[in-house]
């Protein structure tokens, strides 16, 4: 049994109470559908600017009237104090995962980043700190590691942020250690590496790769790539997330608290490899797109590789990433095929 499965097992056994801050959003309502299928009570906080109902609605299609009766839905800010405060009553493990996501969305507006993600994060911070949780998991991000060369990228070893989106996810890092040595609070930060998969919106000036490529090819509409195709990311399907989220959240292990960790699978993928790889994976599905991908410029902000490791997720949490790039996407195409069919 590996120790994911010890710790799904110990909260069927052992119900707790979870607020999932972001709960509408593409890795907040699959945290919200895992934790429900195991017999959670879910609060989940947020304000729709990024989030979806249609992700809520799924969510409740997807799980039985018992379980999603254990749901308790905020609509509110993590700007707003009190509506953190509110959130944060009653609850065991926090979730956090409300953000302003997007290195361009915060090039174009990086007040509107820092008031998100600096702002809320402190608020949130407070909240949880002052209801006593047992601990706060956040999301954290990759984009962390700005400059800094080194392949793979390993926690210690970060270099200057290259957006004003990498400067909120650090200070949020700043923030949680100090709140840590400050108040004996109990952080743990996760820094997502290109994460995908189910209601990851496809639409928007600010979609993700995966999901916009393979709404494009289901359209027969342009691929476009930008740069050379040789940049690289290290990709990661969803559930690899959740498990993180689970584990960290529940750790016993003193040694594994207060501390940040990756949340990826170790790989290196290509952006031309990732056409190639969605073209195959739709062709199985009926779905034949035929042309090639339109190159342009690189885009500002973006470091050109990124692969994790995670040797520290797998030594002092007990991660063991289920899928790799090929399987998550063969899970996600369904999903994306009944989105756009």
């Amino acid at each position: 049994m590996t120790k994911y499965q010890e710790v799904q097992a110990e909260l069927l056994a052992k119900p707790a109470t979870w607020l999932v801050t972001g709960v509408a959003g593409f890795i907040g309502s699959n945290l919200l559908e895992t934790l429900l299928k195991l017999n959670q009570t879910v609060v989940g906080l947020d304000n729709f600017a990024t989030g979806f109902q249609h992700n809520l609605d799924e969510v409740q299609r997807d799980t039985t009237a018992q379980q999603w009766a254990r749901f308790t839905f905020i609509e509110g800010d993590i700007r707003n104090l009190d509506d953190c405060k509110k959130a944060c009553t009653g609850i065991d493990y926090v979730l956090h995962q409300a953000a302003l996501g997007s290195v361009p969305r915060s090039i174009e507006n990086p007040i509107a980043t820092n008031a998100s993600n600096i702002d809320g994060f402190l608020n949130m911070l407070v909240a949880a700190r002052d209801a006593q949780v047992k601990s706060f998991t956040y999301a954290a991000s990759s984009s962390t590691y700005g400059d800094h060369p080194a392949l793979p990228k390993v926690e210690e070893n970060i270099g200057l942020p290259l957006s004003p989106y990498a400067v909120t996810k650090y200070v949020n890092e700043l923030y949680a250690n100090v709140f840590a040595r400050t108040y004996g609070f109990n952080c743990i930060g996760l820094r997502y590496f290109n994460v995908f998969g189910k209601r990851q919106n496809p639409d928007g000036a600010y979609a993700a790769v995966i999901p916009k490529w393979t709404g494009g090819m289901i359209k027969g509409e342009a691929v476009y790539i930008n740069g050379d195709g040789e940049t690289s990311r290290d990709f990661c399907y969803v559930q690899n997330a959740i498990q993180m989220n689970l584990l960290a959240a529940t750790t016993t292990n003193s040694d594994a608290k207060n501390q940040v960790y990756n949340v990826a699978v170790g790989d290196r993928t290509t952006l031309n490899q990732l056409f190639a790889y969605l073209k195959v994976e739709l062709g199985g599905l009926g779905v034949e797109y035929k042309d090639e991908p339109v190159y342009r410029d690189f885009r500002s902000g973006d470091v050109r590789h990124s692969q994790a490791a995670i040797g520290k997720a797998a030594g002092l949490l007990g991660y063991e990433p289920k899928y790799r790039l090929g399987s998550g996407i063969k899970e996600a195409m369904p999903w994306y095929c009944g989105f756009f069919g």
